[in-house]
C-alpha cells in the first residue's frame, strides 16, 4: 500500500484505538434501542446518509447551507450533542460556532485533529498558498469523501454494532459509486488544467478530480466585497477570453459586468440542494465543467 493509501486510512485505524481506549473505560454502554451519532455540518451529513442506508441516520447539528463558519447553535442542540454517544465534526477551523461546545467534549471526534486525508493550505486571491494553512473542504475530494465514509463507518459500527456488516457494505457500495463519477467526468475533460475563477477560493479540492486550475478569485471571504484593484488584476491576467467563475451565491450584475467576457455558476459547497452526497458531487462538477466550457 502507498504512502497516500495509508495517510487516507491513517483516521481509521486512531479512531479503532479511540473507541476501543472509551469502550476500556466503560463510556460505551449500549442502550437496547440504535444509539445516537450525531455529525456537525451537510457534508458530513450526506456521507453519514451513504453509510447508514438502511438503518437510523445519524443526527444532524447544524442546517443545511451553514457548514459552521459563523453563528451559535440552539439549546436543543446543545442537549443533543450531550445526549449523543459520538459527535462527529471536522474542527474548529471550520465550524467554529460549534467549538464552544466540541473542543472540550468527551464524545466529540474532529476528523481535522488526526492529521490526514488529503490537504491543501488556503490560497490568497492570486492563486499562490498560504504558508501554515489548511483549506478546510476536504470533503470535495473524492479520495478524501471515501476516506470520511470509512471512518464513519468505524463510528457508527462502535455505536450501533448490529448494522455492522450493513455499514461496511454500504461504504463498499460507495467507494464503487464515487470512482464511477470520477472516471465519468475526466473522460469527459478533454483538456487538461482548464481556469476557472472562483468569487471566494473554495473549490481546491475537485480540481484535480476535474482537471480545472484555479487562475484567482475575487474575495477571500464570500462575505466580503472585492478590491477593484483585484477585479483590475484577474482582467490584466485572464488565461482565457472567455472566463467561467464559480460563485456560492449569485453575484451582483455589475459585479460581473467588469469581468466580462464571463460565465458564472453557482455551487454552495456544502451541496446543500442535494440529499446524496455522491449526486451532489456529480451536479456540481458537471455544471462547473460546463460552466468552464
Amino acid at each position: 500500500m502507498n504512502s497516500a493509501s495509508n495517510r487516507l486510512l491513517r483516521p481509521v485505524m486512531k479512531i479503532k484505538r479511540l473507541l476501543i481506549a472509551s469502550a476500556a473505560l466503560g463510556v460505551l454502554t449500549l442502550n437496547a434501542q440504535a444509539a445516537t451519532v450525531s455529525v456537525s455540518n451537510y457534508p458530513m451529513f450526506l456521507l453519514s446518509e451513504a453509510v447508514t442506508e438502511g438503518t437510523p441516520s445519524a443526527n444532524r447539528i447544524l442546517q443545511a447551507g451553514d457548514v459552521g463558519h459563523h453563528g451559535s447553535i440552539s439549546p436543543s442542540d446543545m442537549k443533543a450533542i450531550k445526549d449523543s454517544k459520538f459527535v462527529v465534526w471536522f474542527g474548529p477551523l471550520l465550524e467554529n460556532s460549534l467549538a464552544g461546545s466540541l473542543e472540550t467534549a468527551p464524545n466529540a471526534i474532529s476528523l481535522f485533529d488526526f492529521k490526514a486525508f488529503n490537504r491543501y493550505p488556503l490560497r490568497d486571491v492570486k492563486g499562490a498558498p498560504i504558508a501554515g494553512t489548511l483549506d478546510p473542504h476536504i470533503w470535495l475530494d473524492p479520495e478524501n469523501a471515501k476516506a470520511i465514509t470509512r471512518a464513519l463507518e468505524v463510528i457508527h459500527s462502535h455505536a450501533n454494532p448490529e448494522y455492522t456488516s450493513t455499514y461496511q457494505a454500504n461504504v463498499k457500495k460507495f467507494a464503487a459509486r464515487m470512482d464511477k463519477e470520477v472516471a465519468d467526468i475526466q473522460q469527459q475533460a478533454s483538456q487538461k488544467n482548464r481556469p476557472y475563477w472562483a468569487y471566494h477560493d473554495a473549490y481546491q479540492y475537485i480540481e484535480k478530480a476535474m482537471n480545472i486550475t484555479l487562475a484567482g478569485s475575487l474575495s477571500p471571504d464570500h462575505h466580503i466585497s472585492p478590491k477593484a484593484s483585484q477585479l483590475r488584476w484577474l482582467n490584466e491576467h485572464r488565461p482565457s477570453t472567455r472566463m467561467c467563475m464559480i460563485n456560492q451565491s449569485v453575484a451582483s450584475k455589475g459585479l460581473l459586468a467588469k469581468l466580462q467576457p464571463l460565465e458564472t455558476t453557482v455551487q454552495v459547497e456544502d451541496m446543500s440542494a442535494s440529499k446524496d452526497f455522491v449526486d451532489g458531487w456529480r451536479m456540481m462538477a458537471q455544471q462547473i465543467s460546463q460552466c468552464i466550457s
